[in-house]
């Protein structure tokens, strides 16, 4: 399959810590490629790339092969055209540790990529030739995304003299931009230093923002085709997937994993997140993770913060102090008994109405009218310090616990707070199917002018402002995985609130100074948490599990 036989040895391949990349342009013949792509190990995703003649390697094994739905794009070095300035508040560098490939293997998995084996990168990590590099904050040190470039001379006698990306990933959460684009700029300068003229790289088709990152640095598509096996971890890739008709992230995990186990799911309201799932006979109506296997009873129990805070209490679950909001003189008593008060609505959800760390009777009763503009009743609720965890408890059992964190900014000496605050509001929406967004309300106002700014305000470099004092997901908030770690009396509360609940599926909002402390407030209890901000935890697969048993998939033997 090479133009020039004699240029480059035959069969070349590298492992890349995921799979093999397989230059397939190097294979004498098609026959010799399917075959080296057959020979694929269990949990990896190997990649044949630089093919000439795809239509004959998929006619080798058509029930075994696939084409990889992606488009390639090339940049000529003698085309690009350097950035003056450097990435603000985060730095491009190495694998450093351990722990980096712990952090890079969570932001592949939270977007459902292929893990890396972590100690064959440790070990390649100082080789030229294949070299992982990551995006690294400043202040924190975070791992903020990954991408892994490969230089082709360094393996055989390259006659384009080229190079390629692969794995870029940003974590959806980075609260910093820019992270993808300077990934993709290090690997250019890197390999143009090392004399290369080119770099290549796959995209998916449908991946709009990539591509429009991708054109902005100069990339063009070039025909260079790709074949993968079909296995478990391309499924998507070669099946097709049905449309979603309209369902947000938190119905499409439950009916992605529904239909995979060959479940029926019939829409019955997509936009408001209903449909019913239907197995041998046996027929379940949900909106998202709330079911009809979920009492009226459980349901209001939940929907009242009052009434949940106070079975809570009887079930001995420690909780915060709190009053209904209407007295003035009782309000402002309340204030100066506990000094720092959250206000929020008795019912509702999505963090709306909810004012954190009230500190004036001004500030006490402009959040007051916000939170009646919610719920008639208003709750008055000490202000607990402490991490936001949230716990996902399904048929008695705790599935997944993430502490969660109020939507921050990072200046960069150049933007407004404003202008700072919608740039990250933009990304959380595209990280989150449109369900995060930092709203522009008193609220937001209120905290950037309790830290000493203004919307207008220009925010300096690195300086990390937090924009809403709720860690709520659909106001910006973060989400991270903290389910290994969690305190045994933690998970042992969650279970317990879930009984005296009577609530089969639930998620748990808890204060605590640390996940691995037994100290902790339990703030209430939602009936229908979303699932998917949970990923890679599998919650869609215990969820559908609880639902319809007869489906449980049996251990995978070792």
């Amino acid at each position: 399959m090479s133009t020039d036989d004699t240029a480059v040895p035959s069969g070349i391949t590298l492992q890349c810590g995921w799979g093999r990349l397989i230059f397939a342009h190097t294979f004498p013949d098609p026959q010799s490629v399917a075959e080296c792509v057959l020979d694929e190990k269990e949990g990896e995703r190997d990649i044949a790339f630089y093919l000439t003649d795809p239509h004959i390697v998929l006619n080798t094994a058509p029930q075994a092969l696939f084409l990889d739905p992606s488009h390639s794009f090339r940049i000529e070095f003698s085309d690009y055209q350097k950035k003056p300035e450097p990435p603000m508040g985060f730095r491009i560098g190495g694998v450093e540790s351990r722990e980096d490939l712990n952090a890079i293997n969570r932001i592949y998995r939270t977007l459902n990529m292929v893990p890396v084996d972590t100690n064959y990168v440790w070990e390649k990590r100082n080789e030229p030739g294949l070299r992982y590099i990551v995006a690294r904050h400043n202040e924190s040190g975070a791992i903020l995304g990954v991408s892994m470039g490969v230089d082709h001379c360094a393996f055989f006698p390259d006659i384009q003299n080229g190079s390629s990306l692969w794995s870029l990933a940003v974590d959806p959460q980075a609260d910093l931009p820019g992270i993808g684009e300077w990934l993709v700029r290090h690997l250019i300068e890197y390999f143009q230093s090392r004399g290369r003229s080119q770099l290549d790289l796959s995209v998916m088709h449908d991946n709009r923002s990539a591509i429009g990152l991708y054109e902005k640095l100069g990339f063009k598509r070039v025909a260079i085709f790709a074949v993968k096996r079909c296995n478990p971890i391309n499924e998507q890739l070669f099946v097709r997937k049905p449309a979603n008709n309209g369902f947000n992230p938190y119905a499409q995990i439950i009916v992605d994993e529904a239909l995979r186990r060959g479940i029926e799911v019939e829409p019955l309201d997509p936009r408001r997140g209903y449909f019913r799932l239907t197995l041998g006979g046996r027929s379940v109506v949900c909106r998202e993770s709330l079911t009809d296997q979920t009492s009226a009873i459980a349901l209001s129990r939940c929907d009242d913060k009052e009434l949940t805070r106070s079975i809570m209490d009887s079930a001995g679950l420690k909780t915060p102090a709190q009053q209904i909001a209407g007295n003035p003189e009782a309000d402002e008593a309340f204030l100066k008994q506990h000094l720092h008060i959250v206000v929020k609505p008795a019912r509702g959800e999505q963090g709306r109405g909810i004012a954190v760390d009230i500190t004036s009777r001004e500030d006490m009763e402009a959040a007051i009218v916000e939170a009646r503009k919610e719920d008639e009743t208003v709750l008055l609720e000490k202000f607990v310090e402490g991490q936001d965890l949230r716990i996902i408890v399904i048929n008695g059992e705790v599935v997944a616990a993430a502490i969660r964190k109020p939507a921050e900014i990072t200046g960069t000496g150049k933007h407004t707070v404003k202008q700072l605050i919608e740039r990250l509001s933009r990304r959380r929406s595209a990280a989150t199917g449109g369900e995060s967004v930092i709203p522009m309300d008193a609220e937001t106002e209120r905290c950037v002018q309790n830290s000493g700014h203004q919307f207008d305000s220009i925010l300096e470099e690195g300086k990390v402002l937090t924009v809403r004092k709720a860690a709520n997901l659909h106001t910006g908030g973060t989400i991270h995985d903290v389910t290994k770690e969690l305190h045994p009396a933690l998970a042992e509360a969650a279970v317990r609130g879930a009984k005296a609940l009577e609530i089969p599926v639930v998620g748990f909002d808890f204060l605590v100074p640390s996940v691995r402390s037994e100290e902790y407030v339990i703030i209430e209890a939602n009936e229908r948490p979303g699932l998917a901000n949970h990923e890679p935890a599998p919650t869609a697969r215990r969820f559908i599990d609880f639902l319809f048993p007869q489906s449980v998939e049996p251990p995978v033997k070792s």
